[in-house]
């Protein structure tokens, strides 16, 4: 465990306490990747070539991609076109950032129909949720685990569709 492991893992903790997430589920998936730490995050980022983080979110949505960045406290667009066309998906921000080691993003809001929509009925369901990737690299073997806060009515689908992207993001980083 590195120094500044301690220190995360209390300011996650923290964060926890003082949000209200009793209408949400914690979900766990794991993969383990015959790739460098290093190839297996930027791929799942997309920082060097955004494309890669296109190719294993399009098992979400086809045209799944993102705006903004992923340095720690900005705010990111996660956005797809819907069958009718329009942009829709979510509001969030880069709570932490440590490359290579941790990336947490908290959802707050909605994209619908290429507006942002941070408040409202349909936001408060599961607003402040977390989506958190955590990497360890053994012997050339790098395990991420993701820690996904969702709504009972998504529940059954990210139980799908989250090891299908991951199984994607495997196969993208072990060529």
């Amino acid at each position: 465990m590195f120094p500044e492991d301690h220190f995360y893992e209390n300011s996650i903790n923290i964060y926890l306490q003082n949000t209200d997430m009793t209408t949400l589920q914690k979900l766990q998936f794991t993969v383990s990747i015959h790739a460098p730490l290093h190839k297996v995050y930027d791929r799942m980022l997309g920082n060097s070539d955004k494309s890669t983080y296109e190719q294993w979110t399009a098992l979400f949505n086809p045209t799944s991609t993102y705006e903004g960045n992923w340095e720690k406290g900005s705010k990111i667009l996660f956005i797809g076109v819907d069958e009718n066309g329009e942009t829709g998906g979510m509001v969030s921000r880069i709570i932490e950032n440590v490359p290579h080691r941790f990336v947490s993003i908290q959802h707050y809001g909605l994209v619908k129909a290429g507006k942002e929509i941070t408040e409202g009925p349909e936001v408060e369901k599961w607003a402040n949720g977390l989506e958190n990737y955590s990497y360890a690299e053994d012997n050339g073997i790098t395990t991420v685990t993701v820690d996904l806060d969702t709504t009972e009515e998504f529940a059954e689908y990210m139980t799908q569709a989250y090891p299908a992207a991951l199984g994607k993001l495997k196969e993208i980083c072990e060529k």
